[in-house]
């Protein structure tokens, strides 16, 4: 499975010139910890998150929720900085091709709840969430071998299920046996991928050619 099987690709942005209020408006209204800046060409520039909002408050006494506390008051204290003054300007990405497990190693690596998906020239095309991740790896193991069996291999390939086996633990599916052509095991192995709750595939299969006469 890889990033852009799922990925959120309706994403709300913020402009590095927006105000940090703006800003803070948007993450409170969405229930979102963090905004991807893009540029007038949809590239992603920065990120603004409630650290750096936080990191901006270190002089500040009072214990209110930071973005609650821009909105007391018609003059915030903050209302003339930009979201460009305050932003992480170089943010964890990751490319749609990814694998979900790197997915999940970067987010751990990084401490992040949340990776912006961009493509090979910068440009921001979704977010993959902790919870994304999370839910993919959810899947039970009985649900995934079904799944293979049933709708990968006999009904979308039009293979033989008795010449495939296939065996599931813990989102690692190991697939055995043989398939007509090499483009069959590359197919099956793709649509294995994309299912929720794999991990990694381990594939010994073999090639056997119909040589017969018809």
């Amino acid at each position: 499975m890889r990033v852009r099987d799922l990925m959120t690709m309706d994403v709300k942005t913020i402009r590095p010139e927006a105000s940090l209020k703006e800003a803070a408006r948007e993450m409170v209204e969405r229930g979102v910890s963090g905004l991807p800046v893009v540029d007038g060409a949809g590239n992603l520039v920065g990120i603004i998150t409630e650290a750096d909002f936080l990191s901006r408050e270190l002089g500040r006494s009072g214990r209110r929720r930071l973005l609650d506390s821009l909105f007391v008051g018609d003059t915030p204290p903050h209302e003339a900085e930009t979201v460009a003054e305050a932003m992480s300007t170089s943010p964890v990405v990751i490319y749609p091709d990814a694998s979900i497990t790197e997915a999940a190693r970067v987010m751990v690596g990084h401490g992040v709840k949340r990776l912006p998906v961009v493509d090979e020239e910068g440009l921001l095309i979704g977010v993959v969430s902790r919870a994304d991740v999370v839910n993919a790896f959810t899947v039970p193991d009985d649900v995934i071998e079904d799944e293979i069996r049933e709708d990968i291999v006999s009904r979308v390939l039009l293979l033989d299920p008795a010449s495939i086996d296939v065996s599931v633990l813990d989102g690692v599916v190991t697939v055995s046996g043989s398939v007509p052509a090499q483009s069959d095991a590359r197919l099956l192995d793709e649509l294995i991928r994309r299912l929720d709750g794999v991990v990694r595939i381990e594939s010994n299969l073999a090639f056997v050619v119909d040589d017969s006469p018809t």
